[in-house]
């Protein structure tokens, strides 16, 4: 590599590998005081003072000259007509593109079940979708039609009656391509605001913006900390922190297209975080070259470089029980096995957000059309999160209808663990049922 751009090196069998991983992989998505304090005086004012305090935000924030909340809102009409204004090869995209995200969420709905036992006592469970979804769009120049598509459809799949989006509007610029994406994922309302107050609306309801029951989509440190606040008052999708790509090679992939996968992820922003992990390396020192070669083309070449240079790797393992171990390790939102055979390590993967099987699947892939969802869990948090789904606009209710004789025979199993715990109100009330 050239002198003034260097990509960490790492070795899996060095001493302090695990040191030097941590490191790595550490991400703090924590707000300094003053953004928190900022983001908890925006909820206040949204609370207190509704739509006057958006249009006053909006106004300071985004440089949008409005006067009125009435000024802010987009009617389905104008989702219509954004559909017409866009290239025809831009709606064809768009439109193919939300048929496979759509077609994909419909085989994870879940059902409502019961089942009787021999008393007659039906135990089950009731599916309902929520009532009302939030989500948030960043707007401008970091616009992205497939977040809508991606947030927008899974909800509509589950049965959301109404899906209410906010998107920012720098200095009144709309983005026809977002607009285009809220119409042909079935958004039902559209207003253009943004930031922490954006978030509060949803939360909170104003006399315009309906409250809503569950907050996804990304946005910046003000939005995620806006919905940490938020959490309790409505759901959310999660708190994401920086993209990032894991790819693991056994070194017989063509070097420029992992290069390429692994600018992917670092051209997003200076703190993505791009991986490369294979037991090869004679095959880490031809993508490096790659790399050299490949960043002078690049539109965000200096992102990309900052973003390699601060969190990206280059990983040498043993052999590929390693490299699996070390994906492990990680937890990788994006998970590339570029490999001969994946099928084979697919069942040894145990944390991933999305795994990408085989040297063609690239990762760009899944974040456009794919099907499965490019919402998901960063920062390792796919230990123990998933991918957003349909499953997240659906709630689960408990159903239990006791027989006559089940009520007396669970009444005495009751009475007795409840007298255990002291709680003589729980015992007899299931006593009462108990007919001999």
């Amino acid at each position: 590599m050239s002198q003034n751009f260097a990509i960490r090196r790492l070795n899996a069998s060095d001493q302090d590998f695990a040191q030097h991983l941590d490191h790595l992989l550490a991400w703090e998505s924590v707000s300094d005081d003053s953004v928190n304090q900022r983001v908890l005086e925006i909820i206040a004012a949204v609370r207190s003072r509704g739509d006057a305090a958006l249009v006053e935000f909006t106004q300071r924030f985004d440089g949008v000259d409005a006067q009125a909340m009435a000024e802010l809102i987009l009617p389905r009409e104008r989702l219509e007509l954004a559909l017409t204004r866009i290239t025809a090869e831009q709606r064809a995209a768009l439109e193919q593109a939300a048929e496979r995200v759509r077609s994909y969420h419909e085989k994870q709905k879940q059902d409502s079940w019961q089942y009787t036992e021999a008393d007659g006592t039906v135990l089950g469970q009731q599916v309902t979708p929520l009532d009302r979804a939030g989500l948030y769009v960043p707007g401008g120049k970091a616009a992205y039609p497939s977040s809508v598509l991606m947030n927008a459809i899974p909800a509509k799949v589950a049965g959301v009656p109404e899906v209410v989006m906010v998107v920012p509007t720098p200095r009144g610029e709309l983005n026809e391509l977002v607009l285009a994406a809220a119409c042909v994922a079935g958004v039902d309302r559209v207003f253009t605001i943004g930031g922490a107050q954006a978030v509060a609306a949803l939360a909170y309801g104003t006399e315009s913006v309906p409250r809503v029951d569950k907050i996804v989509g990304p946005g910046n440190i003000y939005v995620a900390t806006a919905k940490r606040h938020v959490f309790g008052q409505v759901g959310i999708d999660m708190i994401a922190g920086p993209s990032e790509i894991l790819v693991v090679c056994d070194g017989q992939t063509d070097p420029d297209w992992i290069a390429m996968d692994l600018f992917s992820q670092a051209e997003h922003d200076e703190d993505a975080q791009s991986i490369l992990v294979s037991p090869d390396a004679a095959f880490l020192e031809q993508v490096a070259a790659s790399i050299e070669k490949l960043l002078p083309s690049m539109e965000r070449a200096e992102i990309i470089r900052t973003s390699l240079q601060g969190r990206g790797a280059l990983i040498q393992v043993a052999d590929m029980a390693q490299a699996i171990e070390v994906a492990n390790r990680i937890a990788p939102e994006h998970l590339e096995l570029s490999v001969a055979n994946p099928e084979q390590y697919l069942a040894q993967i145990r944390h991933a957000g999305a795994i990408f099987m085989g040297r063609y699947t690239a990762e760009a892939l899944g974040d456009y059309c794919a099907g499965p969802n490019h919402v998901l869990p960063t920062s390792g948090t796919a230990r123990f999160s998933s991918p957003l789904g349909v499953y997240d606009f659906q709630k689960r209710s408990s159903i239990i209808h006791c027989s006559a004789h089940g009520a007396s025979e669970l009444g005495k199993v009751a009475s007795v663990l409840a007298r255990g715990e002291s709680l003589t109100a729980h015992a007899r009330s299931a006593e009462y049922r108990i007919n001999d």
